[in-house]
């Protein structure tokens, strides 16, 4: 099985040719560009290079969030626009349990953190264990404080974008936490190729119109057009 898996749900942008247990190619960008200017050249370039055709391509993932909300609506566009034409399956996964993939050799839990700003992050917690991932709590956007709570019981391996920020709070408050190494820390397409792998073994894929995303929050627009509603109609329920 060859999946063809997009990362966009952040400042960096990825592509990845997966097939059974094997990385084929992957390409990494973090240029600043915009991600539709960057996904689909990649997407291009190294089918090319490894000599593979869209038709042989068996299922279109992608990072489907939580995350930049523009960055994740590129990347489903780009996934769909690839799915469509020859309705080929397709597998939305969760932007922490993708990162959590790159450590998932280290045994130990691993704190999924991206920073979702006003003082909160996303977050997830998978316990990683012989080269497996056995989830541990949602995926949820809340704030740093709560994330650290009960954090001094057990070591934990912190990741994503979110890390440094989740670190430099917990160490002058003696929390253990270890920040993973730099090439490791950040959210990658090998790791949603994985993902997406385990869920085509349990038959979880979808067509590419019911791929959709998973922002956690609101947007900016709606919770002020909602603060509106409420200062405009005060006895509302």
């Amino acid at each position: 099985m060859k999946i063809l898996a997009i990362e966009s749900s952040a400042k960096a942008a990825s592509v990845c040719l997966w097939e059974d247990e094997k990385v084929l190619a992957e390409s990494y960008q973090n240029s600043g560009l915009t991600h539709s200017r960057t996904l689909l050249p990649m997407c291009q370039s190294m089918l090319e290079n490894c000599g593979v055709t869209l038709d042989e391509v068996d299922v279109i993932a992608a990072a489907s969030g939580p995350g930049s909300f523009t960055g994740l609506r590129i990347g489903l566009a780009t996934a769909k626009g690839l799915a469509w034409p020859e309705e080929k399956l397709c597998c939305g996964v969760s932007t922490l349990e993708a990162m959590a993939w790159n450590l998932a050799h280290m045994d130990g839990v691993i704190c999924c953190a991206m920073d979702a700003r006003r003082q909160q992050v996303y977050h997830a917690q998978f316990q990683a264990s012989n080269g497996e991932l056995t989830r541990l709590t949602p995926d949820c956007a809340i704030s740093i404080e709560e994330l650290l709570q009960g954090a001094e019981k057990t070591t934990k391996i912190v990741v994503g974008d979110g890390a440094e920020l989740c670190y430099n709070y917990a160490v002058p408050r003696g929390v253990n936490l270890v920040l993973a190494p730099p090439h490791l820390r950040y959210q990658r397409a090998t790791g949603v190729a994985r993902a997406a792998l385990i869920r085509a073994e349990r038959g979880e894929l979808c067509s590419a119109a019911d791929l959709t995303a998973n922002y956690l929050r609101l947007s900016q627009a709606e919770r002020e057009r909602l603060e509106r509603l409420k200062r405009e109609h005060p006895d509302d329920p």
